[in-house]
C-alpha cells in the first residue's frame, strides 16, 4: 500500500495490528513517499527491525510483541509446551535484531510471560494478540502523559534542539522527545525546533523534519557539525532527545552523536533533557556492560545509491553512544521527571510505578 500523506491528515500509527497482520510505515522510504507494509510472518518483522523499516525504541518494543503475535498464529502445534517452544525460537530471532535498545527485550519478555500463563493453545493465542494490541494502545497514552510532564520544563518562545527521531515515527504514535514538544505547543506555548540531520541514516532530516513540518511546526534543519555554531550563537534555548536504553545510574544510550550534543549543551549552559518511558530503563545492567550495536560501513560510505567515499577504506559506524548523567538536566518519564542524583530519583520513579 503506497500513499502520500496529506498535509491535513492526522499522523498515522507507525505500527499496528490489522486483520491478523502487522502493518508498518516503511521508514526507509520517507520523506519521499509514505509506504505501508504488511507482514504475516514474524521473520518479516525481524527483518523490518533489522533493516530500520521500523526503528525507535518504543516502536520496536511493540513490533517485537506483534512479531510474537504473528508467531502464535503461524505455529501449527497442538500443545502448550510446543507452542511456548515455538515462541521461544521466535523470541530469539526477534531479540537478536537490535541489541542496544532495551524496549525490544521488554516487549518480548512481557509477551512470553503472558503466554506462559495460558492454559491452552487457543487461550495463549488470544492472550498474546490482545496483550500486544494493548501494549500499542498504552504506548500512546504513556507518551501523552510523558509529554505533559515534560512540557512544564519549556517556556514560551523557546527554540528547542532535538537529535535523531524520537517522535511519532519512533513510537506507535505521538512520540517521546517530540511528544514533549507536541505537548508544549498544545499547552499554548509558541516554540521553534532545530533538528540535526543525524548522519549517517539521516533520521533527523528524513523523519523528524518530515514529521514536524507535517504537524505545522516551525522547524529548521542543521548539519550535525553545526550544533556548536547554533549554540554559540544563541540559537538554542533547550535540548531534548529520546533514549534507547537508560541504566539505573542515569547513563543514557541514544543515537550516535547524542553525547556530542550533550557535551556542547553543557559547554554553553543549555539545559539538556531526555524523554523516555520506564520500559526504556534497564535496572539490571551497568553502563559498561551495554553492547553498542555496530552497523554496516555502507551507511557511511554512501548516501542511498550514491558513493561518497573511496573503496577499500575502514569504517567505524556505531549506532549509539553513551551520555553520562552529569550532562543531563532531567529525564522525563510517564511517572514524573527524574533529576540528579539519578540513582535515587530513578529508583523513586519505579517505586511509584
Amino acid at each position: 500500500m503506497d500513499e502520500r500523506l496529506s498535509e491535513t491528515s492526522s499522523f498515522p500509527r507507525t505500527v499496528e495490528w490489522k486483520d491478523n497482520k502487522v502493518v508498518m510505515i516503511d521508514q526507509t522510504k520517507l520523506p519521499n513517499e509514505l509506504v505501508f507494509v504488511k507482514y504475516d510472518d514474524f521473520n518479516q518483522v525481524a527483518d523490518a527491525i533489522r533493516t530500520l523499516v521500523v526503528r525507535g525504541a518504543p516502536a520496536i518494543g511493540v513490533s517485537g510483541a506483534f512479531g510474537l503475535a504473528l508467531a502464535v498464529l503461524q505455529s501449527k502445534t497442538t500443545t502448550k509446551d510446543e507452542l511456548i517452544s515455538d515462541l521461544e525460537k521466535a523470541r530469539k530471532i526477534l531479540f537478536e535484531t537490535r541489541p542496544t535498545a532495551v524496549n525490544l527485550a521488554w516487549g518480548l519478555e512481557k509477551i512470553m510471560k503472558i503466554a506462559k500463563s495460558g492454559n491452552s493453545v487457543e487461550q495463549i493465542k488470544d492472550l498474546v494478540i490482545s496483550t500486544a494490541k494493548k501494549m500499542a494502545d498504552e504506548d500512546i497514552e504513556i507518551n501523552k502523559t510523558m509529554g505533559k510532564n515534560g512540557s512544564v520544563l519549556f517556556d514560551d518562545n523557546d527554540t528547542i534542539m532535538t537529535h535523531c527521531n524520537a517522535g511519532a515515527l519512533a513510537t506507535v504514535a505521538y512520540g517521546t522527545a517530540l511528544g514533549v514538544i507536541r505537548a508544549t505547543r498544545e499547552s499554548g506555548k509558541n516554540i521553534k525546533i532545530i533538528a540535526t540531520e543525524t548522519r549517517p541514516v539521516q533520521q533527523g532530516s528524513r523523519l523528524t523534519a518530515f514529521e514536524l513540518k507535517h504537524d505545522g511546526f516551525d522547524v529548521s534543519l542543521i548539519p550535525d557539525t553545526a550544533v556548536g555554531y547554533s549554540m554559540a550563537n544563541g540559537l538554542v534555548d533547550k535540548v531534548i532527545v529520546g533514549a534507547d536504553r537508560i541504566v539505573k545510574t542515569g547513563h543514557v544510550f541514544n543515537k550516535i552523536g547524542t553525547y556530542q550534543v550533550a557535551t556542547m549543551a553543557k559547554q554553553h549552559g543549555i539545559p539538556f533533557y531526555v524523554a523516555a518511558p520506564l520500559s526504556t530503563f534497564d535496572m539490571k545492567s551497568d553502563a559498561k556492560d551495554v553492547i553498542i550495536e555496530m552497523r554496516k560501513g555502507s551507511e557511511v560510505t554512501g548516501i542511498g545509491d550514491k558513493k561518497t567515499a573511496p573503496d577499500g577504506i575502514k569504517v567505524i559506524n556505531p549506532a549509539f553512544d553513551m551520555t553520562p548523567p552529569e550532562l543531563i538536566s532531567g529525564i522525563i518519564t510517564e511517572k514524573g521527571v527524574a533529576k540528579p542524583p539519578y540513582e535515587e530519583s530513578i529508583k523513586k520513579l519505579f517505586e511509584a510505578n
